[in-house]
């Protein structure tokens, strides 16, 4: 078999998409970042797979360069197209990532995690929201890990309920009712959806009135954009 090693001798770190059917092994090198989301989407044109891919050529084992047997491609595949078979490749098969990649993953996950805390839950004793540091120091002294494969939301509840023996918190939510001029409210909409959930709103003369509920820890954020935005003319009350 012919052998061609695209890579430099020096060791060198890549992602892989692997497929393997009837005892055969096949492998593309890829953008990890760009096949997740390719892996995804809906779209799925040639465009946007030549996008994702470091080299246009399928492997047996890309480490080694080995390439495959066009009769294999043949025979799994039924079909000897590259772009047909790297489509269905990556649609089926198993995108590998490299440690590095892995550990950026949680890194990212990481933060998120800390920031939806902090946005999220606040320290009852104060009620106000933990300082970033604070989370992460608690974090790390729990031991806390992160699954780079699972979303953020998802593995709050179980890493708040870790931290509690060492910071105490709680998750908190807030309504408050916002009322200001209605030549704010349009261009505001969008920034306050990002805060909250919007559950009523009326538009009543000169005034826009609306209903949230937010996430406790967040409430002074909201307060300062609000002011920033509309030059202090934003009433904010907290519903009891």
């Amino acid at each position: 078999m012919h052998q061609e090693n695209i890579f430099s001798k020096e060791k060198v770190h890549f992602n892989l998409v692997k497929y393997n059917k009837f005892g055969k092994n096949f492998e593309l090198v890829v953008d990890p970042d760009l096949a997740i989301a390719y892996k995804m989407s809906k779209l799925k044109s040639e465009e946007n797979l030549r996008e994702i891919l470091r080299a246009e050529k399928i492997f047996s084992d890309a480490k080694k360069g080995s390439s495959v047997d066009e009769k294999d491609l043949i025979t799994v595949f039924g079909t000897s197209d590259f772009f047909k078979i790297a489509r269905k490749m990556v649609d089926e098969g198993e995108i590998q990532l490299t440690a590095e990649y892995r550990e950026k993953l949680r890194e990212e996950k990481r933060k998120k995690i800390i920031q939806l805390i902090h946005r999220m839950c606040i320290d009852p004793r104060t009620n106000l929201p933990h300082p970033v540091l604070r989370i992460e120091n608690a974090m790390n002294e729990a031991r806390v890990k992160i699954d780079e494969y699972q979303k953020a939301e998802d593995q709050m509840q179980e890493i708040i309920s870790k931290l509690k023996p060492i910071i105490p918190i709680k998750v908190d939510e807030k309504i408050v009712i916002l009322t200001m001029p209605v030549h704010y409210a349009s261009k505001l909409k969008g920034i306050l959806a990002g805060f909250g959930t919007i559950e009523k709103e009326d538009w009543l003369g000169d005034d826009f009135v609306c209903r949230m509920k937010i996430p406790a820890g967040i409430y002074m954020d909201l307060i300062d954009e609000l002011n920033k935005k509309t030059h202090g003319s934003v009433d904010v009350r907290i519903e009891k």
